[in-house]
């Protein structure tokens, strides 16, 4: 009779279209032993049954593509909208026909060891891969999400062979000639868009991690230069470095006190790191017009997303969301028109939100309300 350490090599060492049958054939085995090891391989072969099948499912975009007679389709993606420090990093990657890549998936899913790990696989298996990154000083004069737009057409400049389809997350690229598609949280339900998001991901860390060495103090290698408390803590007390994106810190800059201007700046600062941690993609900060201004702009689930945020330190004077009167709204809604006809979004679907942050008791609460009014 076989021993346990023997039916496990043999089990491992079988062929993935015959371990099925080999399980069965020791089903019969009565041994406490042989059935735990065998409910293993069962778990096994079960969960990658279900990976097969989820990255079949990822392919459904890239299939319409080869369906319409596209041949090179390149999924695009960009990390780095929101830090108050560092590049916003694109990539496009275009993988061959019918590719799959077990583990890949929107990179805000996986663990950095994970990233790493397909990093390396999706390089290796991709006809042609492209990385884009725009500088903080690029951000500050025009903007993070024109700033973002220039990274992925770098990234889309760097393929060889190029693209003759693009799948992108969420946002149309202005300035490109190539078909596209936009597609709504497109990290999660493309192949393409999954592997460019892990590589913008890694490409982007790796960096954060170098200029940590480079600017000590802030711990870019851990918080990636976002804005964590110690990292505005660290702004406060050192200042900015050459990689700190002054339109976003400028309400963190070391005063006399924390004046309102920086109240508000921290709590938009909070209310954006919450946001994103609900799924919403921040587009812009702070955008002014000469008769308004709008904290947060973001898109979630096809919306535009106009928000307001409010910061109190205690709620003496009524809850944060109460400052939001009517003539406060009559500002955000002109503002917000303003923005649509700039960036030629008339049609679409907006939303008005507000978000509110509050301390209190050594405590900070943050309260989100969708659709907190409308327009008249």
């Amino acid at each position: 009779m076989e021993t346990i350490a023997e039916i496990r090599e043999k089990l491992q060492n079988c062929p993935a279209s015959e371990l099925q049958e080999w399980l069965r054939e020791y089903e019969q085995d009565s041994r406490k032993g042989v059935q735990k090891l065998l409910d293993g391989f069962w778990r096994k072969q079960a969960a990658q049954l279900k990976e097969e099948q989820r990255l079949d499912a990822l392919l459904s975009y890239e299939r319409q593509c080869y369906a319409e007679g596209y041949e090179l389709v390149a999924g695009i993606d960009e990390v780095g909208r929101g830090p108050l420090a560092g590049p916003v990093v694109a990539a496009a990657v275009i993988l061959p026909k019918e590719c799959r890549i077990e583990g890949v998936n929107d990179s805000k899913k996986l663990t950095p060891k994970k990233r790493e790990e397909l990093y390396g696989v999706i390089l290796e298996k991709a006809v042609a891969y492209g990385v884009g990154v725009v500088p903080p000083e690029r951000i500050d004069e025009i903007n993070i999400l024109q700033a973002t737009f220039e990274a992925m057409r770098q990234a889309l400049a760097q393929l060889s062979p190029a693209a003759d389809y693009i799948l992108v997350d969420a946002v149309t690229i202005y300035g490109i000639d190539t078909p596209q598609k936009g597609i709504v949280k497109g990290d999660e339900k493309s192949l393409s868009i999954g592997a460019a998001s892990i590589v913008a991901k890694v490409h982007r860390d790796r960096m954060m991690v170098q200029y940590d060495e480079i600017y000590p103090g802030y711990g870019f290698a851990a918080n990636k230069g976002y804005g964590s408390a110690e990292h505005i803590a660290a702004i406060r007390e050192k200042g900015i470095c050459a990689i700190h994106r002054r339109s976003f810190v400028k309400n963190f800059l070391p005063g006399q006190g924390e004046t309102a201007a920086e109240k508000g700046g921290r709590g938009e600062a909070l209310a954006a790191r919450q946001m994103e941690r609900m799924g919403y993609e921040i587009l812009e900060r702070n955008y002014r017009r000469r008769d308004g201004e709008i904290d947060i702009i973001a898109r979630k689930d096809g919306y535009t997303v106009f928000t307001e945020v409010k910061y109190r330190k205690n709620n003496r004077n009524g809850f944060p969301s109460e400052a939001v009167d009517w003539r406060k709204q009559q500002s955000i809604i002109r503002t917000a028109k303003a923005y649509v006809a700039e960036k030629g979004l008339e049609g679409g679907e907006y939303r008005f939100d507000v978000a509110e942050i509050l301390t209190g008791d050594g405590k900070t609460y943050f309260r989100y309300t969708e659709d907190a009014f409308r327009l008249p």
